[in-house]
């Protein structure tokens, strides 16, 4: 099969998060599908910190799961360490988090894509798309060939004309070693495109052999780990790296403070967004004025190599600032480079030019993915990597599209933040955007999407049967529990030992166990407990299931009665050719925004900044509601 007379149903351009998981998906539902990448040594490189997961983006990783994508197998064979996060608050906040072996993890990745089916790799780079009028026809590349396509979706990351950036030193490169992409932004302006700057920036990494480790604090994984992956084709470890922890001071604040005349974030040669949320250790030290110190984080790149991630010292500092402020870190005295940290600024798309599939909204067919949208993290992008390779595929097979609403999945609250309130600022995802949190939690990802993976034809049948086995298990726990009495013969014992009240009659097992400050694993040693756990094989995440059940049965019914409100008004369709400037009693702010950003829901409406509530009163009206 020739690359000169064949059309493929899917080009992916681009090979990162984004990228690897839109060509997995859109293969796995049967398209065949076209990778482009400018090196296919740097499948899934992790450009900047070699983790995955943390508050949210864990949750996000777990639906990518859940739904069938890659992103958890490949974390769960590649994970040096193991956290889960904020485990001292109640369980919307836990977060898994994984630190990775960097190599490992483009490695694995590349392995599976070359084991999945409809998958094919071409390596160069792309610098123009082809058009049939408004419709995409494939792409164009550096080394002049057109390649067909049904569908394109475009996953760029920070290449599409990248700037690097360390302290008075510009030079284009979309990664350290990599050149940028060029042409596509120009492309796209030409057809009627609105595009925008952003920048992120990444640490220095460094010798972990001239470290002196006695002067951090170690941080440890968790004693008794869990995994990402819902499949039992992964295991949780059993042997971990550290992590370590130290401290900027004073010291190191003033002798960058030095620096800022020279350094691009101040001198004006750097004029975009950057993350507000992972700021530089420069722009930390301008913003917070009064802090004497900051964390760092002392990272292991993989299990063998000395290479090591400087987490929490982002930098664009010259390069003997760099070498001179870091020294002054505890443990840092005598520190050998490997690299420099270094800004990059590159092009991104406002998001509100998108449907909610990611098809953008000029050019059919024509889908956009990860930080093109302006987005950052891995995780952020993964997830639309997915999304657009599952409506690409849907597009070219003539199915409607695919989207998550917000009380389904954190996926789906970040494409809604992103198509319907833009972002002029790198985006992250928080537990806080989400206001359906106790619905989506960590645990629950796969009994709240994979049947809908399945269905789509995206999660396998041995996923589906696990979700079906899990169900069926929890509630015979809770049934169960719900039947079970004990006497306070049996449990005064286990209360006393845990320093709380004792009761003074029989009762049914479930009410004792709902106590917040219990678990069921306290109630072993009652025989009748003990037993019922050895015949239904009862695991660690069937007690978690029923231990949330019992304590937060209150806050999630609420939360699910408030979704279904929400629901209500995602049923109320706005017509795609609803003319909102002959509405003359939506507020002047209101119709400019709403033709703008094209809501399909009364609900979507709702959420864009500017449109009140009397506005979509209005709008009810003119829906016949």
């Amino acid at each position: 099969m020739s690359l000169f007379n064949t059309t493929y149903d899917v080009i992916v351009v681009g090979g990162g998060h984004a990228g690897s998981e839109a060509a997995a998906a859109s293969a796995n539902m049967g398209a065949t599908t076209l990778l482009i990448t400018m090196n296919l040594q740097n499948i899934a490189q992790m450009s900047c910190n070699p983790a995955m997961g943390g508050i949210a983006k864990g949750q996000i990783v777990r639906e990518i799961d859940a739904l069938g994508g890659y992103s958890g197998v490949v974390t769960d064979k590649t994970a040096i360490q193991f956290k889960m996060l904020n485990k001292s608050k109640g369980p919307a906040m836990w977060s898994p988090r994984a630190q990775s072996d960097r190599m490992m993890f483009a490695e694995t990745w590349r392995t599976m894509l070359e084991q999945t089916k409809n998958v094919d790799f071409y390596q160069d780079s792309v610098n123009g798309l082809l058009f049939d009028e408004n419709k995409i026809a494939g792409v164009k590349t550096v080394l002049g060939l057109e390649i067909k396509a049904k569908t394109v979706i475009v996953t760029a990351g920070t290449f599409l004309n990248g700037l690097i950036h360390i302290g008075e030193k510009t030079f284009g490169g979309g990664r350290a070693g990599e050149g940028s992409s060029t042409g596509i932004t120009e492309c796209l302006v030409e057809k009627g495109f609105e595009s925008g700057r952003m920048k992120t920036g990444t640490p220095p990494r460094v010798d972990a052999r001239s470290l002196d480790y006695s002067k951090m604090e170690e941080q440890p994984g968790d004693e008794v780990t869990e995994k990402f992956s819902y499949l039992d084709t992964t295991k949780p470890l059993t042997k971990q790296r550290s992590c370590y922890l130290t401290h900027t001071n004073q010291a190191v604040h003033d002798l960058l403070r030095e620096g800022f005349d020279r350094s691009p974030m101040f001198n004006g040669r750097i004029q975009s967004t950057g993350p507000r949320y992972c700021p530089s250790i420069e722009d930390k030290i301008d913003r917070f004025a009064t802090k004497d110190s900051h964390q760092v984080f002392v990272e292991p790149e993989g299990w063998t190599t000395a290479e090591i991630y400087v987490n929490g010292f982002s930098t664009s500092m010259p390069e003997d600032i760099q070498d001179k402020a870091i020294r002054l870190i505890p443990g840092f005295e005598n520190v050998k480079f490997f690299r420099y940290g270094y800004a990059i600024e590159y092009d991104y798309f406002p998001p509100t030019q998108l449907k909610h599939s990611l098809e953008t909204k000029i050019i059919e067919n024509l889908f956009f993915a990860g930080q093109i949208n302006g987005t950052t993290g891995y995780e952020e992008a993964a997830a639309q990597g997915l999304m657009a390779g599952v409506n690409a595929a849907h597009k070219i097979q003539g199915k409607e599209p695919f989207i998550l609403k917000r009380n389904e999945a954190y996926i789906g609250v970040l494409i809604d933040d992103l198509i319907t309130k833009g972002t002029e600022e790198p985006y992250r995802m928080f537990t806080s955007r989400a206001e359906y949190r106790t619905l989506l939690r960590q645990d629950n990802a796969d009994l709240r999407l994979t049947p809908i993976g399945h269905k789509i034809g995206l999660a396998s049948e041995e996923r589906l049967l696990k979700v079906e086995k899990k169900k069926l298990k929890t509630a015979r726990l809770i049934k169960f529990l719900e039947e079970t009495s004990v006497t306070k013969e049996q449990i005064n014992p286990i209360l006393e030992r845990k320093g709380l009240s004792i009761i003074n009659q029989s009762l049914k097992l479930y009410k004792v166990a709902a106590r917040p400050q219990l678990s069921l694993l306290d109630f072993k040693e009652i025989e009748s407990l003990a037993a019922f756990f050895i015949l239904e094989e009862i695991d660690n995440t069937i007690i978690e299931q029923v231990e949330i059940h019992l304590k937060y049965a209150g806050y999630i019914e609420k939360e699910k009665a408030n979704a279904d409100k929400l629901n209500r008004l995602e049923n109320v369709i706005i017509p795609q050719t609803f003319n909102y400037t002959k509405v003359k009693s939506l507020s002047y702010e209101a119709r400019e925004k709403l033709t703008k950003i094209q809501p399909t829901t009364i609900s979507q409406a709702s959420r864009i900044s500017g449109v009140s509530p009397s506005d979509i009163s209005v709008l009810l009206v003119y829906m016949g509601r």
